[in-house]
């Protein structure tokens, strides 16, 4: 069980082409960071993050614990020897769920809820992954940056 609550919603900047995907299949790339693999999200809409993860569009996930645990048992079933945690990123100073949620001050700004992924065994290869979970459709939307609304 969770000692910490998703928030009410998730952010991922992006180009259209691959945040349709991520909409209309659950399509998403796991990529590596810090000896895991990662998906990073952020917990704000602002227009500096466009321009900050060079993105014309951004998914935004309006049902975060449906998601987070559709993502968590995809990952389970493609890698099962990996083990899986999500939470806030702590910018200018170690993060209690360690290095890889541990950024520095001056990237607060991107506001990052991370899902990240350890092999339980040392000789598992760090490649990026492709996961699909399915349709978000029900409980997400793609936005330009253009419909930006403050």
């Amino acid at each position: 069980m969770h000692d910490y609550q998703r928030p009410p919603t998730l952010h991922r900047y992006g180009v259209r082409e691959d945040l349709q995907l991520a909409l209309t299949e659950g399509q998403f790339i796991l990529r590596p960071a810090s000896n895991c693999l990662t998906l990073s999200f952020s917990t704000v809409w602002e227009r500096k993050l466009f321009d900050l993860f060079s993105a014309d569009s951004c998914l935004i996930i309006h049902n975060t614990e449906e998601f987070g645990e559709r993502l968590h048992r995809a990952v389970q079933r493609t890698l099962p020897s990996w083990a899986g945690i999500d939470g806030v990123v702590e910018y200018g100073t170690r993060a209690a769920l360690g290095a890889t949620f541990t950024k520095t001050a001056a990237e607060a700004p991107e506001h990052e809820w991370l899902f990240a992924w350890r092999a339980m065994q040392s000789k598992l290869s760090l490649n990026p992954v492709l996961i699909k979970i399915g349709s978000l459709e029900n409980f997400a939307e793609l936005r330009d940056r253009d419909t930006y609304l403050a």
